[in-house]
């Protein structure tokens, strides 16, 4: 079974920055698509940004320019570089593994940006 461990997160001022990590287990780390998510209470999980196996990323229009993702084949982990915060980040940060059709994902890390 593949697992994801998500850190990193926490309270953050406004225009502040955080990097989040997300650690794989497993030795098919580098074929995965990986993913960042975030869901905010009373709205839907949203894809944040991806990277593929070979290292294409994928970013929403809300963060792009400001937060970074990549991945570190040898450590197995995924991160996701967050800069000039807002308000509206916060949210519980999930990470996602995908292979094929297999899914996989984190307990989620919180992000609170706040003052």
């Amino acid at each position: 079974q593949v697992q994801l461990v998500e850190s990193g997160g926490g309270l953050v001022q406004p225009g502040g920055s955080l990097r989040l990590s997300c650690a794989v287990s497993g030795r098919t780390f580098s074929r995965y698509t990986m993913g960042w998510y975030r869901q905010a209470p009373g709205k839907q999980r949203e894809l944040v940004a991806r990277i593929t196996s070979d290292g294409s990323t994928f970013y929403v229009d809300s963060v792009k320019g400001r937060f970074t993702i990549s991945r570190d084949n040898y450590k197995n982990t995924v991160y996701l570089q967050m800069n000039s915060l807002k308000p509206e980040d916060a949210a519980v940060y999930y990470c996602n593994a995908e292979l094929g059709n297999r899914y996989y994902w984190g307990q989620g890390t919180q992000v609170t940006v706040s003052s």
